[in-house]
């Protein structure tokens, strides 16, 4: 802004200057062509004919003159046998060191060769123009001399210029100001954000940026907000990840070491063990790659959507699950519409929910498989016609390793983690996972994602 500021007072300056300079050469050229005109028509107002003596018509010329302010009308005569310059008159006004007061500069401006200049004089600049006078075409007799100072306009000139120099400064200093508190409100957000990324500790993530307004600055905090919500869903999935680890698998270890340790020398004694060990590293197996699979809906890769029919879906899920069990399978109701969602990951879902009712449910009783539309939304669900769900066990059976209650007829073996993986699949669609009561006696568990669009209308 300073060297801006410099440029528009220099700039300015010169555009006056230059004014200055043509306004002169205007006036020098007016001047003079006045006095040729009348020179060439003019006549005496005494004889009322042309005039004949130099002298005579520089004298009623320079009568009928008025002088602009710096500006100097002289009348020079050449001196019989002492030399040029003799003044014969002169018009003048508000001149400091006027031009016919220094005979040096009249003979030097009367013996020019040329019809304008400029003299640098010791009080300043003068810039003039001549019409000689030679009635008889011989040497010059007489001269008319049109000399301006230019000093003053140029002194208005340096004038607004030192003026656009002491704005310029104060302008200067107050946008600085200004802009250094405007930016310094502006990168608040940002330094809070470097302190709150300083801040940060893996045993700490839940210091938050505060957000306010709507530019590109609460943006970035909203952004760095949600990184922070990212990051700390991670590290909680790990945590959660390392102490569900240790707390399933340390029972599960502590049996096959125990069942190793007191393993005696006889066959049958022998093959039982390894029986049991190996039935309880299956378990183990099972709940690692649980663990993992709950540890991984975290990523934005758990899910791959695509657009799905949702009948063929259905259908599908029903064929596969009708071998878990030897249950009455139905295959309730469809929906013809298309969804956007993973068919694998839905699929997963059911199936185990299909599982979790038939361990609890004994054989030739309904299980009834469908999907349905509820308005914007699609229901995928399993209904099974067991001792149902009891009231304190809906809230938690959908945690990791909480189970239910002991139900008649139940026969689970797993850690608690098949309801907990229906969930995150649901989560990772932007739906939910629900029970209800099934009419008539059992439970409903049901799959409630986004219906995106109808089938007719993609078809189209």
């Amino acid at each position: 802004m300073a060297v801006a500021f410099a440029a528009v007072a220099a700039t300015t300056r010169s555009i006056l200057l230059r004014d200055v300079d043509h306004r002169v050469s205007r006036l020098l050229t007016q001047e003079t062509g006045e006095f040729t005109h009348f020179v060439d028509r003019g006549v005496d107002p005494v004889t009322g004919e042309p005039f004949t003596d130099p002298r005579r018509l520089l004298e009623v010329f320079l009568e009928r003159q008025y002088a602009d302010p710096g500006e100097e009308l002289i009348g020079l005569v050449r001196r019989s046998g002492q030399g040029p310059a003799q003044l014969t008159q002169a018009r003048e006004l508000s001149v400091a060191h006027p031009l016919h007061r220094d005979p040096a500069a009249r003979r030097q401006i009367f013996a020019a060769a040329g019809s304008t200049g400029t003299l640098d004089r010791p009080s300043g600049e003068l810039r003039w123009a001549k019409v000689e006078v030679a009635p008889h075409g011989g040497e010059p007799e007489a001269a008319f001399v049109v000399a301006f100072h230019p000093g003053a306009e140029q002194a208005k000139a340096d004038d607004v210029f030192r003026i656009l120099l002491a704005i310029s400064g104060v302008a200067l200093l107050l946008t600085t100001g200004i802009g250094w508190v405007v930016a310094g409100r502006i990168l608040k957000p940002v330094r809070l954000v470097r302190t709150a990324a300083a801040q940060l500790t893996e045993q700490d993530l839940t210091r938050r940026i505060p957000v306010r307004g709507h530019d590109d600055i609460a943006a970035l905090a909203e952004t760095f907000n949600g990184m922070l919500d990212r990051l700390e869903r991670a590290f909680a999935a790990q945590r959660e990840f390392v102490d569900d680890a240790g707390h399933e698998l340390r029972t599960p270890i502590t049996i096959v070491r125990g069942h190793l340790e007191l393993m005696g020398d006889d066959p049958a004694e022998r093959e039982e063990t390894v029986r049991l060990v190996t039935d309880e590293l299956d378990r183990m197996s099972r709940i690692v790659e649980d663990l993992l699979l709950l540890a991984k809906a975290e990523r934005p890769d758990f899910i791959t959507p695509e657009p799905v029919r949702l009948a063929e879906l259905t259908a599908d899920v029903f064929v596969k699950v009708r071998t878990l069990g030897e249950r009455r399978w139905e295959l309730a109701e469809v929906a013809d519409r298309e969804a956007v969602l993973d068919p694998q990951r839905i699929t997963q879902a059911m199936v185990q929910l299909a599982q979790n009712a038939v361990q609890h449910t004994t054989r030739g009783e309904r299980i009834r498989v469908g999907s349905r539309i509820a308005g914007p939304h699609v229901e995928l669900y399993v209904a099974d016609s067991g001792p149902g769900v009891q009231a304190q066990d809906a809230e938690v059976i959908f945690e990791r390793f909480r189970r239910g209650t002991s139900r008649r007829g139940a026969r689970t073996s797993g850690a608690g983690l098949g309801l907990a993986i229906v969930r995150a699949i649901a989560e990772a669609h932007g739906g939910r996972v629900g029970l209800d009561a099934t009419e008539g006696g059992g439970a409903t568990f049901a799959l409630t994602l986004e219906l995106v669009r109808p089938l007719e209308e993609v078809r189209t």
